[in-house]
């Protein structure tokens, strides 16, 4: 009998095909994930709790301070982090609380058990109180209606562990009152304990101006500034600036704190007319500009007659920036989070500095202007009062973790439970930092954007939008960044990319009200054991198989163009009669989704419920984003930014609220069980005010994200099948487009041949076959006239038999789009013929796919189906797109298929005896006619 364990420990890894050199288990995970069991366990000796399944190890220290103190893929043994960080962050009411983390290490490249026994508690971290251990629980319900991968489990099978932490009781409300340690109103003359850096530009530039202290008057572009020694103790520092009328930049007005390796500054920008709220901050050579739309003034810059006010908070770890208009009650708005160098600050620098928070000019000096710093204040510990004993904390922030069978693959998120009497803004949200291996070391960097991505962990999220691609449907939410903290990185500036942060650019600024509970978006961690496109590719499928289970139900579908009754009824009779399995009411088909007409709806579900008796589902598409509705109700995005599409409604508007809500009506009041939505929300940022639902920009990201993803959750657990051109599988999508140019489809037929196998080799790289849909245009779509389109059918049999097995043979689903999928027998016994080889192949075709060779119009192009958990486990599909018969031998690579050494090969009814090589390799011969298809069956013998 064959047995896949022994074979892989024999077979030498040195083919692209198979796991690295580095790999440990003797069974690899992607061909047999069987013994790969996760569990939490808790060493009480070393305070210390680890998820690990053999693949991938995460191990917490919990006392007495908490944080990872070790990331693994021990399916290599490679570390994935460096050093030490939080397990996150929340920013409740203006302040931000790192949850858990450690500090004193000493070098950030790497750390030691030694150096581990040393670190400390972050002072101003939240405090671990408890855990609690369990299995995966679903987040939504998946209602199972319809054939999907016969492995595909939900919720996935593993171990869970909840970690909690308390918010300090003076988060809860307002932040308590702290100790002025000293202040300076320069109401008289300047304070002799300042001391005052001018420029030598000229003899006039003064810190103190006609016998106004802190009034600077200078060219925008020179320095003039105070230096105040700080006490030790100091937590935060306030500054208020009038800009007058200077018109710099980077020498703008600010505020700096000078540590003894660096000074770290934000100061103003007046001078950037075309911006609005503009601020920015310098530090060790980085520059990041922040925009405050609250304080915009009508020309869309700083206001040079509005005062504001600075400040800096210091934690352990992180300096927060905030800012506010200089007038009561302050509302201090978050600017930036920044690195805190080591040590207590020396000195508070206030005034004009160069970009380095030093004192040099540059040139052209600019025009003379009058800027004044209106005083000085440094607070300060809070004060807080001790909870009686044996009181309930109010705020308990929980970080989840949960770790499956059979993949390295961890998944995160955090809540928020408000057990207190008054309710909490959460600002801002951090879901994870982790201080990562650099996976290249540049010592020089002309262009950060080229610079490589760190390759042993993918991480991505559920809040995903505004693309067909994972990565950039993240790009909002996950960034990977330098680390200024790293001080012996190769790169001599600090650039390289080695920081991951997960948290939004905005939001979720989310009240939680007293006795409710937030719950973050999901992380998802999954570790790359190869750099091996395919095999990393492989992975990527496998997590959102494991995920995203329901993205393997794969129903053959027909668009129909006509929402005639009697024409959809016979449309109906024709997918029954050659296998089809779903039809959509196409875009420009006439149905009108958001007609709630309780006549109209009976009329449809007549309709559906004709299909239903014949076996197939009918459904809908509706349009929502790209489109304008008008009467307010429409997005308005920041000055400085565009709508991704032009246009798009926002959904917590009066008609986005009413338009969601004949959507949850249509699907119950007709019996629909499709819904074909383009799009759902891309991402856009509405800076209008939408009481109750909405308060601005800060929180419309999370707002709409939420309710729709909420609602496809809803039509996942009713079992609604839903296409939607965009990222939203993990919260219950079932396909977007595998990848194509619409105008693609108005080119002669021959070049739609190529361009559909094209497509679906590039698509399949991050997305199984029943994740993505394809086209096929049977009546006229974006023009080209007769030579582009396959009516009349009988006419273009070939070319419509050659669009079909370009698909099915790949696993893959068209829309089928016209008005019928046959019109003579001959083409309906064609139809019916490929659909009775794909569903006789199905579960092989819906498997993984192995990328041989692409399309390209010369030569033959094929890819190689393979899974080793089916009686037959590999299916080879090879095109010949020439005028001419091709013979080639090819190796077929039969690994990821689970199978070595003896091997049955069928094709055309006939079985033929191979052997496979060393490296799971056959050498097949394959002669494919003209124009032709031939496809093959391997098996263990």
């Amino acid at each position: 009998m064959f047995r896949l364990s022994a074979f892989v420990s024999l077979i030498p890894c040195i083919a692209t095909a198979l796991p690295p050199a580095t790999y440990r288990p003797e069974r690899d995970w992607l061909v047999q994930p069987q013994g790969f069991k996760a569990s939490v366990s808790k060493n009480e000796e070393r305070s210390e709790v680890t998820l690990s399944n053999g693949l991938i190890r995460r191990t917490f220290q919990i006392a007495p301070g908490f944080a990872t103190t070790a990331f693994e893929l021990t399916a290599t043994g490679e570390s994935l982090i460096r050093a030490v960080r939080p397990e996150g962050a929340v920013t409740l009411d203006g302040r931000r609380y790192d949850i858990g983390g450690l500090s004193g290490q000493p070098n950030q490249a790497f750390f030691t058990e030694a150096w581990l026994k040393d670190l400390k508690p972050a002072p101003d971290a939240l405090r671990f109180i408890g855990m609690s251990t369990g299995v995966p629980v679903a987040p939504f319900a998946w209602k199972q209606v319809r054939h999907h991968a016969p492995d595909a489990t939900w919720p996935p099978k593993g171990a869970a562990v909840k970690f909690d932490f308390e918010v300090p009781t003076s988060a809860v409300a307002a932040e308590g009152p702290r100790k002025v340690l000293w202040q300076d109103r320069f109401t008289t003359k300047l304070d002799p304990a300042w001391k005052v850096t001018r420029s030598n530009a000229a003899e006039r530039v003064s810190f103190e101006n006609e016998g106004k202290a802190g009034e600077i008057y200078a060219p925008a572009n020179v320095h003039c500034f105070a230096d105040r020694a700080l006490p030790a103790d100091a937590e935060v520092i306030e500054v208020g600036i009038d800009a007058g009328t200077d018109t710099g930049t980077s020498w703008g007005p600010g505020l700096g704190l000078v540590f003894e390796d660096r000074v770290v500054k934000v100061n103003l920008r007046p001078g950037d007319r075309g911006e609005h709220g503009q601020f920015e901050l310098r530090d060790s050579g980085e520059e990041r500009l922040a925009k405050v739309a609250a304080f915009a003034a009508k020309d869309g810059g700083l206001s040079t007659d509005q005062p504001y006010r600075l400040r800096a908070r210091l934690d352990a770890t992180v300096i927060h920036w905030e800012a506010s208009l200089d007038r009561e009650p302050l509302a201090w708005q978050p600017l930036f989070d920044s690195s805190r160098p080591a040590g207590a600050p020396k000195a508070v620098r206030v005034g004009k500095t160069d970009r380095k928070g030093g004192a040099s000019d540059e040139a052209p000096n600019g025009e003379w202007s009058r800027s004044h710093i209106t005083g000085v204040t440094v607070f300060g510990a809070a004060e807080a009062k001790p909870a009686s004993p044996g009181t309930k904390p109010a705020l308990i922030v929980s970080v989840h973790y949960e770790i499956y069978d059979g993949i390295p693959l961890l998944v995160k998120w955090i809540t928020v439970s408000n057990q207190g009497t008054k309710p909490v803004r959460l600002d801002k949200l951090n879901a994870e930092t982790l201080a990562l291996v650099e996976s290249r070391n540049h010592a020089d960097i002309q262009d950060e954007a080229a610079m490589t991505q760190p390759q042993s962990l993918r991480v991505e999220t559920d809040m995903t939008f505004g693309s067909f691609d994972a990565e950039q449907a993240n790009s909002h939410i996950v960034r990977i960044g330098s680390d200024p903290t790293y001080k012996t990185q190769v790169n001599y500036e600090l650039k390289e990319k080695c920081l991951l942060t997960v948290e939004p650019v905005r939001g979720p600024s989310q009240d939680i009200a007293p006795g409710t509970t937030f719950e973050s978006f999901r992380v998802f961690e999954l570790g790359m054991d190869s750099t091996d496109r395919e095999r990393s590719s492989l992975a990527y499928r496998k997590m959102m198989r494991t995920i995203a289970p329901w993205t393997t139900e794969n129903p053959l579908m027909m668009h129909m163009r006509d929402a005639n009754p009697d024409k959809v009824r016979a449309a109906i009779d024709q997918c029954a009669e050659v296998g089809f399995e779903m039809l959509i009411l196409s875009f420009g088909s006439g149905f009108n989704a958001e007609n709630n007409d309780p006549a109209y709806l009976a009329t449809w579900k007549q309709v559906a419920d004709y299909g239903k008796s014949k076996g197939i589902e009918l459904g809908c598409y509706s349009l929502y984003a790209s489109r304008s509705v008008g009467g307010g109700n429409d997005m308005v995005p920041p000055k400085d930014k565009k709508l991704q599409f032009g246009n798009c409604p926002a959904v917590t508007s009066p008609w986005g609220q009413s338009y969601l809500a004949k959507l949850e009506n249509l699907f119950p009041a007709t019996g629909f069980m499709v819904f074909e939505h383009d799009g759902p929300y891309p991402g856009d940022v509405d800076v209008t005010p939408r009481p109750p639902l909405q308060r601005g920009a800060d929180d419309s990201q999370w707002v709409h994200w939420r309710i729709w993803s909420d609602f496809y959750k809803g039509l996942r657990e009713k079992g609604v099948f839903i296409n939607a051109p965009d990222y939203y599988y993990a919260v219950g999508s079932n396909k977007c487009g595998m990848g194509y140019r619409e105008t693609n489809w108005s080119l002669p037929r021959a070049q739609q041949l190529i361009h559909t196998r094209q497509n679906i080799f590039d698509g399949t790289w991050e997305k199984t076959p029943s994740m993505g849909w394809m086209f096929v245009p049977l009546s006229v779509y974006h023009g080209g006239g007769a030579a582009a389109t396959i009516e009349p059918l009988d006419e273009h049999i070939d070319h419509y038999e050659a669009m079909m097995l370009g698909n099915l043979a790949a696993g893959v689903q068209a829309c089928y789009r016209g008005p019928r999928l046959y019109d003579t027998p001959r083409v309906r016994d064609m139809v019916r013929k490929n659909v009775t080889w794909f569903k006789a192949n199905r579960d092989l075709l819906e498997s993984d796919v192995l990328h041989l060779r692409r399309a390209n119009g010369r030569t033959l192009d094929g890819l190689l189906h393979v899974n080793p958990a089916l009686p037959t486990q590999a299916l080879l599909a090879v095109f010949n797109p020439t005028d001419h018969e091709i013979t080639e031998t090819w190796n077929i690579p039969l690994y990821y298929a689970g199978i070595a050494g003896d091997v049955v090969a069928k094709s055309d009814g006939k079985e033929q005896s191979l052997k496979a090589d060393r490296f799971c390799r056959i050498q097949q011969e394959l002669k494919v006619p003209a124009g032709g298809f031939r496809w093959i069956t391997y098996a263990r013998k």
